[in-house]
This record gives structure tokens, C-alpha cells and sequence, in this order.
């Protein structure tokens, strides 16, 4: 079997699926798999450009995260790809001591031989923008980009708030101190002058070059600037899905035309656990769903409560409702208490999972990053291919399950600030 080209890991799985849609998105054969496959599960996948593995190292700490990653960095160096790609939120969020990307940076390297570490620093398909090495984020769909640092959401992110828009600062705080950057001017210069540029600074920068991503044109000279350092010696990539959009561009891959999502074939169910301002908007927009509050603290302190939920979603997806449940604080409930949010993406997803295992429901929605990631190891498919994308930035999936009830579930995974207004009910008709 021929090796892949890229090996990616997304630190957690609503980025790994984004990655999975974009490649999708350019025709390449791609399939994310829910841990390092086996040699079985890859000869019956079949030939592929790229194979993903979805994590959930952003909730880790330090010491999970090298345990997580080890087997991720062996395996691309078995594989023959040329580049690892290590899939970071387009946001950059993380800390010292939770998802930290220079932890993820020290357990991937010794797998990749290139003296190059790139670090591309937005993505602006989702509109992020990182310029003079400051990155900036719209808020929404179509709101307006803030700094980082002073966005209305990640600066005040739950986990990891982001405090520092300038990346080499809030990536040194993570150790890597001795990083280089390339401003998007030079790329005016040209793929060969970059990839001059990106050799001759490699070898004084060991943990990194941090790269502007100003503009789509940007990617076009960045991306065959990579390859063809990847092709002198497999190198580890850091960022968004830019990173995949980048080496599309080198590799000629052309953009194919979205397959469209048809209409459920019979009901949905949506958690949102994300708290952001787009997913409240998502939540009230919502109009072909039965909502349904779901106090966090009590799902992850009464198991009493807990089974009173499940039963009365399960008993509207059985008489065919489609049903949207939404964190929120219950009378006499103890959502106002302080929760470690680890522990509510923990129990979030054991609901998720149990719901699943008794009720009728085929096409299957989750909202927030973390949630997300809980919940698709709860689940326990083995792979996800992707079939639809529902912009911005939000990929449905099927899951593949040895079970074969289970084989086939539509899954829509969504970090907090994807997706349009209408993204919840759009998942319902198509």
C-alpha cells in the first residue's frame, strides 16, 4: 500500500474533523480514525492521501498529552508520510498546564527529522488572522475580528483564556522560547525565497517558525514552500486546517463541490454543552426542535436526575420529536456551583452515549469543543468519514461502528463559535 501524505492528529475532535472536511473538500482520500489503526483497520480503509487520528489532548495536561502523543509520533514515522500535522484550535487557546502546544511540540518531535518545526497562525476560512505574529478572530460567522487577547469569547474562555494576542509570547510561556517568525510581506518574495528563508532559520529557531496567514493567498506560497521541505526530510506542522489547505495547494489538489446534507431521515438529537454567544444564538434561532434543559451540576452529581433526563428525551425521539438539549440552570438545581468543566464534558457524554444506546436516532449533533470530544469516545466508533460540510466550519461525519445498528450514525460535531444562525435546524432538513 502506498504511504499517505499527511498524518494528522487534531487535539480534539471538532478540529479533527474540520481537517477531515477540508481535505474531503479538495478530493483527497482522507479518514479519521478514533486512535492509531491498526494494520487491519488500514488495509480495509484502502488506499489514502491522509489518516487522521482525533484526540482530545487539549484537555490534557502535560504529562497525559506526552503519553497521548507518543504512539501518534510513532506511527507517523512507520507510515512513510511526509508530514505530521499536529491540529490546533484556529484560536491558539491553550495554557502551561492544559493543552499546552509546546507540551504536544516535545512529544512529536523526535518522531519527525526535519530540523523545520512550521507553525502556520490563522486560518482565514474561519476568519482568523494572524499578522506580525498577533492573531485575530471574528466572532461569529460574520461579526467583526478581534484581537485575541480582547476577543468577546476566548478571553474569557473557561479553560484557557486567552491573554496574550502576540503567539511567540503565549507559545513561549509553553517553552518554546527559541521560535523564529516569518511576516506575511516576505511572501511576496516567492515560494523559492520562503523556502530558502524557512531552511537558513530553522536551525537557529528549534522550536519553531511561527508564519502569518494574513489572506487564502498566503497558503498558496507557504504550502509548496513545506512540501518541498518534507520532501527533503518528514517534517511536524502546527495549526488550524490551514495547515491542510496549504499543502493541497502545493500537491494541485482542486477544490470539488460540497455534497450536500439531505434532510434527517428521522429524529435528531442536539446537545449543546457550549456556552458561547453563537451557540445561544444557534439555540434560539432553533425552531423544529423540542428543547430541553439540562442543569450540568445536577447531570454530573444526581444519577436520579440524570435518569429522569434520559427517559424524557428518549420517550420524545421514540414518538418521532427531534429534540434540543441545552445546558441551563434548573429550579433548585446546582449549575451555579462551580464545576470543574472536564468533569461536565465527562458526564455530558456518558448522557450522550447511554441516550444513543436507546433511542432511535441516526443523525446525532454535539456543540463545544471539549463535549465534543468526551462524547465521540464515549460513543467508541472506530473511524469517521466525511460526507457533508455545513459552513463555516462545521463538518457532518458518519460513524463507523463494528455494531452494526450503530453503523452509519450522521455526526455533526461543533466547537462554540462555528456555524451559521440557522446551523441546528439546517441539520434537520438538508
Amino acid at each position: 500500500m502506498s504511504a499517505p501524505r499527511l498524518v494528522w492528529y487534531g487535539d480534539d475532535f471538532t478540529g479533527a474533523t474540520d481537517t477531515l472536511a477540508t481535505l474531503a473538500g479538495f478530493g483527497l482520500r482522507a479518514l479519521l480514525f478514533l486512535d492509531v489503526p491498526s494494520p487491519e483497520r488500514l488495509a480495509a480503509a484502502g488506499p489514502l492521501d491522509a489518516i487522521g487520528v482525533a484526540g482530545a489532548a487539549r484537555a490534557m495536561g502535560p504529562d497525559e498529552m506526552a503519553t497521548e502523543l507518543a504512539p501518534v509520533g510513532a506511527f507517523f514515522a512507520r507510515s512513510g508520510a511526509r508530514v505530521l500535522h499536529y491540529k490546533c484550535c484556529s484560536t491558539f487557546d491553550s495554557a502551561p498546564h492544559v493543552g499546552s502546544i509546546g507540551a504536544a511540540l516535545r512529544a512529536l518531535r523526535p518522531h519527525a527529522p526535519n530540523p523545520l518545526v512550521s507553525i502556520l497562525g490563522g486560518q482565514p476560512s474561519l476568519g482568523r488572522y494572524c499578522v506580525f505574529g498577533n492573531l485575530f478572530a471574528r466572532s461569529g460567522a460574520d461579526g467583526p475580528a478581534h484581537r485575541i487577547d480582547r476577543h468577546p469569547t476566548m478571553a474569557r474562555h473557561p479553560v484557557t483564556p486567552m491573554g496574550e494576542a502576540d503567539l511567540a509570547r503565549h507559545l513561549a510561556a509553553q517553552g518554546l522560547e527559541r521560535m523564529g517568525r516569518i511576516e506575511y510581506p516576505a511572501y511576496a518574495a516567492g515560494v523559492e525565497a520562503l523556502g530558502r528563508g524557512l531552511n537558513a532559520a530553522a536551525a537557529g529557531h528549534p522550536d519553531g517558525m511561527l508564519l502569518d496567514v494574513s489572506c487564502p493567498h498566503d497558503l498558496a506560497i507557504i504550502g509548496p514552500a513545506l512540501w518541498a521541505a518534507a520532501e527533503g526530510a518528514p517534517l511536524l506542522a502546527v495549526g488550524a486546517s490551514s495547515v491542510a489547505q496549504a499543502l493541497a495547494a502545493a500537491w494541485g489538489a482542486q477544490a470539488v463541490g460540497a455534497t450536500p446534507l439531505g434532510p434527517a431521515a428521522g429524529p435528531v438529537f442536539v446537545l449543546a454543552g457550549s456556552l458561547s454567544p453563537v451557540t445561544r444564538r444557534q439555540v434560539e434561532a432553533a425552531r423544529n426542535y423540542e428543547k430541553v434543559c439540562v442543569d450540568a451540576g445536577s447531570l454530573v452529581g444526581s444519577d436520579a436526575y440524570r435518569d429522569r433526563v434520559l427517559a424524557q428525551v428518549a420517550a420524545l425521539l421514540g414518538a418521532g420529536r427531534n429534540v434540543l438539549a441545552v445546558s441551563a440552570p434548573q429550579e433548585g438545581g446546582t449549575q451555579s456551583v462551580t464545576l470543574e468543566p472536564t468533569a461536565v464534558a465527562a458526564s455530558s457524554a456518558r448522557f450522550v452515549a447511554d441516550l444513543i444506546a436507546r433511542a432511535p436516532v441516526r443523525r446525532l449533533g454535539v456543540a463545544g469543543g471539549d463535549t465534543s470530544s468526551q462524547a465521540v469516545k464515549a460513543l467508541r466508533p472506530w473511524a469517521l468519514q466525511h460526507i457533508a460540510t455545513m459552513p463555516p466550519g462545521v463538518a457532518v461525519c458518519r460513524a463507523r461502528f463494528d455494531e452494526p445498528t450503530l453503523d452509519g450514525l450522521e455526526l455533526m460535531l461543533k466547537g462554540g463559535q462555528m456555524g451559521a444562525e440557522t446551523l441546528f435546524d439546517d441539520f434537520v432538513s438538508g
